[in-house]
């Protein structure tokens, strides 16, 4: 990812130039308290955690200068689009097999305005990342765990409005331990490598995820 910055960028510029993009200032805490308010009911977390109240969206802040989180415009990105029925994409995975159009409501209360550039170090964040590094790999199929099904809407908007190809999505079930929690890195959560070198056959491995 360090080699195409300035892909990243030229992508950030083009949603920029459409008026899709607004800075935002606010910090983890700051959206914590505008979700706790009230008014604002009980946040929806998946996929970006907590979905993002819009704070900062009509205050007109700079895009340039690093200190702000560069955010997409969700509503007005829907409004760019036309009929959001004609666009879709095809997940070919068990869980969730079919062809989906966006919806707009969906995205609404479920993704939000998702942060396109972190302010930290300014460079794009995983939802745009991801989309531009699958189509300069020219990806056909994308398979990764249904934990990021909601996020494929997201993704799919962002391909239409930069004009990419949308892969095919497989979602699998997500592998999870004896006590129901998904196996994750950060939770130290042992590797194949490590089950076999404990003895574990393929057989075993493919019993105790499910397969």
């Amino acid at each position: 990812q360090s080699d195409h910055l300035q892909r990243y960028a030229n992508a950030l510029t083009l949603l920029a130039d459409m008026g899709l993009c607004y800075a935002c200032t606010c910090t983890r805490a700051d959206i914590h308290t505008a979700l706790s308010a009230p008014q604002e009911g009980a946040p929806h977390l998946p996929p970006d955690g907590a979905v993002y109240p819009g704070t900062c969206r009509h205050l007109c802040l700079p895009l340039k200068g690093g200190a702000a989180a560069i955010r997409l415009d969700l509503d007005l990105a829907l409004a760019t689009l036309g009929p959001v029925s004609e666009c879709s994409f095809n997940e070919i995975g068990l869980v969730a097999f079919g062809r989906y159009s966006l919806d707009p409501q969906s995205l609404r209360s479920k993704v939000g305005d998702v942060v396109l550039a972190r302010r930290d170090i300014g460079t794009a964040a995983y939802h745009l990342s991801v989309v531009l590094d699958d189509a300069l790999q020219d990806v056909t199929h994308v398979v990764r765990g249904m934990d990021l099904f909601e996020a494929t809407p997201i993704h799919h908007l962002l391909q239409v409005l930069l004009q990419l190809h949308t892969p095919t999505y497989y979602h699998h079930i997500l592998i999870r331990d004896d006590q129901g929690k998904r196996l994750a890195k950060r939770d130290d959560a042992k590797s194949i490598a490590k089950f076999r070198a404990e003895g574990a056959t393929p057989a075993d491995i493919r019993t105790m995820v499910g397969l």
